[in-house]
């Protein structure tokens, strides 16, 4: 991932020296349950955590230099850790397989960054909830296919996504919980050279749950659904980055970006003011669904193990949570300094000469007596040449005039169906659901 869209925190997890740490601690912690059960000597795992405890600089240009002749990275790994420890680290790795280690380690970096991102999603829901508290019962169109439908509120768009925020917020837990998951098993998953209890006892020390079955592999199932949840919270991302770019758009202007002093939007136009992270964020919620395919494709293996999903992993792994992290960051910054124009939302609202009412006279029409069909023919008539007027008209006079109309409704009864406060009487009832 490159460092305009990465975070220092997310990044950390990711770097090889993280890596070596968690590696070197699943080896200490197997090679402890196995010195309890006799298999190897007491001193053995003594002397690991005796030399960890000095805190060593962890070499990754001699590992790497040794995996370049043995072309395999953990017995580079197990190398390097003996000549450091000397003759008691022959007893590491009694019984286990690369895949014990890489896939634990996995397992423990995606935790790691499962809850870097459960933080995220905590700051951009409490950023969410400021502002639709906020804006409440702040006026502006509802829109379906783009085109005004009825009145909402802008609290109430916020309220929206802080609920979908939230269900990823819990889909994300569960996923941190699927992945969390420990092998210790040996070659093709039997245990024939290794206890399952040492595999218990690692997983306690480090957080995570057995695998059941994990033949020589983790089943990639779990990190299908891993993925595929960042996916989903991606796609929630660029919901409402979409939204916030429709409403920047110059013809509409109810909410943008903020622009900060000193701040250019184009190159060429000295006026511009761009929703650029909105964009951004778009871009990179793309990135971030792309990595779900490969991690389906991980799924299906050859038989006990092969390695066909160990390079995507590489890559996904690191490259989805550290976008994800960032764009989380990004986006929780856009809701909190996001500038809100309630005037101009009124203004849009009142442009379309109180179409935006319709239903309301429809309803009435049915209520005194007149068939479905002809009290929508009756209505459509004078809105289509309020549409028609692009607004000039006012469809409460139209409605008015209209004999059909006035036949069945008082002027007062017309004017009482334009009451822009009747669409918000359950505004309470919607942000008791979302908020508690």
């Amino acid at each position: 991932m490159i460092p305009r869209y990465s975070r220092p925190d997310m990044v950390k997890i990711w770097e090889p020296e993280n890596r070596f740490r968690i590696w070197f601690e699943i080896e200490a912690h197997a090679t402890d349950a196995l010195a309890q059960r006799g298999v190897v000597p007491a001193s053995a795992a003594v002397a690991l955590w005796k030399w960890w405890d000095t805190n060593p600089t962890i070499d990754v240009a001699a590992i790497d230099a040794i995996e370049a002749v043995t072309k395999h990275d953990v017995i580079a790994f197990l190398t390097w850790v003996a000549e450091q420890v000397g003759d008691e680290a022959r007893f590491m790795h009694q019984g286990m397989t690369s895949s014990d280690v890489l896939d634990t380690c996995l397992a423990v970096q995606l935790t790691q960054a499962t809850d870097l991102l459960l933080a995220d999603m905590d700051a951009l829901l409490a950023a969410i909830k400021t502002r639709a508290m906020e804006h409440k019962f702040t006026p502006t169109i509802g829109r379906s296919h783009g085109i005004h439908a009825e009145p909402v509120t802008f609290g109430m768009k916020l309220a929206q996504a802080y609920a979908e925020f939230a269900r990823g917020r819990e889909r994300l837990v569960a996923a941190r919980a699927e992945i969390a998951t420990c092998a210790i098993s040996g070659a093709v998953g039997t245990f024939a050279n290794i206890d399952p209890e040492v595999e218990a006892h690692v997983a306690a020390k480090l957080g995570l749950a057995v695998e059941p079955v994990s033949t020589q592999v983790i089943p990639r199932d779990r990190h299908a659904m891993y993925f595929a949840t960042l996916g989903v919270i991606a796609s929630s991302i660029e919901r409402l980055a979409t939204e916030v770019r429709h409403l920047q758009r110059t013809e509409v202007l109810e909410a943008e970006e903020y622009f900060s002093p000193g701040q250019k939007g184009s190159s060429a136009m000295p006026h511009k003011r761009n929703p650029v992270l909105t964009e951004n964020l778009t871009g990179l919620a793309r990135m971030v669904r792309g990595y779900v395919t490969p991690a389906l494709e991980n799924v299906a293996l050859w038989h006990e193990r092969d390695i066909s999903h160990s390079s995507v992993e590489r890559y996904i792994g690191p490259d989805a949570t550290i976008t994800l992290d960032f764009a989380l960051g990004r986006l929780t910054g856009v809701v909190d300094k996001l500038l809100i124009y309630p005037e101009r939302m009124q203004k849009n609202l009142d442009r379309m000469g109180g179409l935006v009412h319709s239903q309301r006279v429809l309803l009435a029409l049915t209520q005194a007596g007149i068939s479905r069909e002809d009290s929508y023919r009756i209505v459509q008539r004078n809105a289509m040449k309020v549409w028609e007027s692009d607004g000039a008209e006012s469809l409460m006079e139209l409605l008015k005039s209209d004999a059909d109309v006035t036949a069945k409704m008082s002027a007062s009864e017309i004017e009482d169906r334009f009451n822009l406060d009747y669409h918000f009487k359950h505004i309470d009832t919607i942000f008791e659901r979302v908020f508690g």
